[in-house]
């Protein structure tokens, strides 16, 4: 009768055993899956705020940045053809290097942005958006003619208008624009150009 006892005793002791081993292996594995559940989840998460270069831009950005590379090239280009000369006015030869000085580290950064985006720095078919402001090849020659107070003059002309076609077509960017830093960009070329012509303006009047 013990004998008998003690035999089933043992019996059920490790059929107890046994069925808590697998529960435990069993929670283990739940476990494991639910571990590797919540990485993957953190993971898609994770991937999914990270930057994407093709991301973040549109259209009016890339637009915005091919027009403006030649442009800026072009006020870059008077500049240093009024700074080459002889007897200009210190005030205008001021702006002028202001102007280079500003503009051309703009240029590199907009030329990154397209790179950035896969687009050509070139000018797409933007069919009625023209680079307002820019000065004909005739009107560059008579600039890199004249001299003195003549050049300066012609300097100031045709660089307010100039301004004001970057002005509008920074609106247009400020406007339409998605990435942020072009964006700002508009805005900070809003903001020194206005102010250049206002300063041109009176140059002008005194020149």
């Amino acid at each position: 009768m013990n004998t008998k006892l003690t035999a089933l005793s043992l019996a059920a002791a490790l059929a107890a055993a046994l069925g808590l081993a697998g529960c435990a292996a069993d929670t283990g594995n739940s476990g494991a899956a639910g571990t590797h559940g919540m990485n993957h989840g953190s993971s898609s998460a994770m991937a999914s705020t990270m930057p994407d270069p093709a991301a973040g831009h549109n259209e009016a950005d890339v637009m915005f940045s091919q027009m403006m590379i030649p442009h800026h090239e072009q006020a870059v280009e008077m500049s240093g053809i009024i700074l080459a000369k002889q007897d200009i006015p210190a005030e205008v030869t001021a702006l002028a290097t202001r102007i280079k000085d500003a503009q051309a580290p703009e240029i590199e950064t907009m030329t990154g942005w397209l790179a950035d985006w896969n687009a050509p720095t070139t000018i797409a078919d933007h069919s009625g958006h023209g680079m307002s402001g820019m000065v004909d090849a005739q009107g560059i020659e008579k600039l890199k003619d004249a001299q003195g107070a003549e050049a300066a003059r012609l300097f100031l002309e045709h660089m307010i208008g100039h301004h004001e076609g970057a002005v509008d077509m920074a609106q247009q960017e400020i406007g339409a624009g998605k990435h942020p830093e072009a964006v700002q960009l508009a805005r900070d070329i809003v903001t020194a150009q206005e102010a250049e012509i206002a300063e041109m303006k009176q140059l002008l009047a005194t020149t």
